[in-house]
């Protein structure tokens, strides 16, 4: 699934990754710890296109055969768009937006019929045990209520790849093992393929493997 080969960033003279290597299998979760600021973040990014690994000869960023760095402009955008799903700290629901709406976002980006859209939305949320809350606006939903509307949002255009940066970061540690649950039924329910960037030590043990990064290289 993740062919990842020599990604490195550095910001002025600050090296955040250090030719850092990755393979991943599809419908593997793997956990990424390590302490702050030791790159997890930045190399997640990478890997979801959100940021790009500096220039050197060898650096090689394969997602499901698509060379990435070969992607530019829209391309690399609808790319983004149909096969990778992204799950962040704070759940970046637009408040104006009810649940069922902001879930249906990414579909409407990539041109998905809107009575398509709301029907995938409505069974992600009712997978995710929402579908009673679809018309709340996300400050009638609590965190975790919140987290999964936004794990249903990532998962909308049946992503290849979910990347989750600190998914439990802001929530309690009820919920957080809830959620941490859902992951787990994501691989088995969906096929898929997950990376998790978490500080969380319950969350990082459940993947099929844990990878510590420490000043910006695998230790």
């Amino acid at each position: 699934m993740i062919q990842a080969k020599k990604l490195s960033k550095a910001y002025g003279s600050l090296a955040v990754l250090n030719e850092v290597d990755l393979q991943v299998k599809t419908k593997e979760i793997v956990t990424i710890t390590g302490p702050s600021g030791a790159g997890k973040t930045t190399l997640l990014n990478i890997l979801g296109t959100l940021d790009v690994a500096d220039h050197q000869p060898d650096r090689k960023l394969e997602v499901g055969g698509q060379d990435v760095f070969a992607l530019q402009g829209k391309e690399l955008a609808k790319f983004r768009n149909q096969y990778l799903g992204f799950v962040f700290q704070s759940h970046q629901l637009l408040p104006e937006f009810s649940a069922i709406e902001n879930v249906c976002i990414p579909a409407m980006i990539g041109k998905t019929p809107l009575q398509k859209a709301q029907k995938d939305a409505m069974e992600l949320l009712d997978f995710l045990g929402l579908a009673q809350r679809a018309d709340h606006k996300p400050a009638m939903l609590s965190g975790g209520e919140q987290q999964r509307v936004a794990v249903a949002r990532a998962l909308i255009n049946k992503p290849k790849l979910l990347l989750a940066d600190e998914p439990s970061g802001n929530l309690d540690s009820k919920t957080a093992d809830q959620l941490h649950k859902l992951f787990l039924s994501l691989r088995d329910n969906f096929d898929q393929t997950i990376v998790l960037v978490t500080h969380n030590k319950e969350l990082a043990a459940l993947g099929d493997r844990s990878l510590q990064l420490v000043d910006g290289q695998w230790s």
